[in-house]
């Protein structure tokens, strides 16, 4: 995940060579029934968990179950994903060859959230709770503090980080989330989902397909990604900093005492 790097360092005081750390950065090519689908720019980190929320982020596959073989190979950064019976694709997930970790991946013909994904979860959460669940969330993110280079995300409840993960895109990085809640059987209903990144459409769609009540970000969203997360049922709370927050959508989920 990390490597190590010489640097000229140029500050006031003058010049100096110096070593740095900068994050690792892995081409993972996933193979489903023998076909070539996608090249994502990683890290090399939960491959397995990122292959399996890429595909069910994709509509490819849509439980644990239908799969029936995942062999990943480290040294060729290929991991081949078989299912069961066979796969419908999507046209537009097939000609998107190579996608960056810094741009949107979802190659999903889905534009819209349909009235029957809404979600109607009466969890609440109350503001303390957001500015502890945020602490936590910076304090685990060790490899940010050594490169400055990854996002992260996690999935929690109203008092704790139940599952983390960190990747140099942010979409990976939830992937990564929901592919370890498929394979160990997590539940997502009645959770929040946090990221360090910025919420666009593709961000609320991931998370409208997990069910998943409650989006906070330290960042900002855009236009598209509020509007998807009021069509769909989402509270999306960003600039989360110290004590202050927006709270854009679905804005009863959160309370001032927690009652």
């Amino acid at each position: 995940m990390l490597d190590k790097v010489p640097v000229l360092r140029v500050t006031k005081q003058g010049r100096r060579e110096m070593e740095d750390t900068v994050v690792t950065e892995f081409h993972l090519t996933i193979v489903l029934n023998n076909r070539e689908l996608v090249t994502l720019l990683c890290s090399p980190a939960k491959l397995e968990f990122l292959a399996i929320g890429f595909l069910f982020s994709e509509d490819a596959i849509d439980s644990k179950d239908v799969i029936k073989d995942i062999v990943l190979d480290p040294e060729r950064g290929v991991i081949n994903v078989t299912t069961k019976e066979p796969v419908r694709f999507a046209k537009d997930i097939l000609s998107k060859r190579i996608i960056a970790s810094s741009g949107g991946k979802g190659t999903s013909s889905s534009a819209t959230i349909h009235p029957q994904s809404r979600i109607d979860s009466q969890i609440h959460i109350s503001q303390p709770e957001v500015i502890n669940l945020i602490g936590e969330f910076l304090h685990r993110s060790e490899l940010y503090a050594a490169t400055g280079g990854v996002h992260s995300a996690a999935l929690c409840d109203t008092k704790t980080i139940l599952v983390f993960s960190e990747d140099i895109g942010r979409h990976n990085a939830i992937d990564k989330i929901f592919g370890e809640c498929i394979v160990k059987d997590i539940p997502t209903q009645d959770r929040l989902l946090i990221t360090s990144g910025r919420v666009s459409s593709e961000i609320v769609l991931k998370v409208a397909k997990r069910n998943v009540p409650i989006l906070i970000s330290k960042s900002a969203p855009t236009n598209l990604g509020l509007k998807l997360a009021n069509d769909s049922g989402i509270t999306l709370i960003g600039f989360v900093r110290e004590k202050r927050m927006n709270v854009y959508t679905h804005t009863w989920r959160l309370v001032s005492d927690g009652k």
